[in-house]
């Protein structure tokens, strides 16, 4: 789906409006916080933190090497 909007100025800053439809369909509120992702493309606008899938790969490597110490740590 492709939509266009109007960039306004807010105070000493701009923003752009995202129709109601758009942000039911990507279950984002108001003052929900979304991501800036500069692409090959454009700007990309998501609710996704980018950097998770980074974090949690740094977890799961931890969770791995340290499996032992955390199922004491359970205890």
């Amino acid at each position: 789906m492709t939509k266009s909007t109007t960039i306004r100025s807010i105070g000493n800053s701009a923003g752009a409006t995202i129709p109601k439809a758009m942000l039911q369909r990507y279950q984002i509120a108001e003052g929900d916080r979304v991501h800036l992702v500069e692409t090959e493309d454009g700007i990309l606008i998501t609710p996704y933190d980018p950097t998770f899938d980074e974090a949690m790969e740094i977890y799961q490597e931890g969770s791995r090497t340290y499996r032992n110490a955390m199922r004491a740590l359970a205890k």
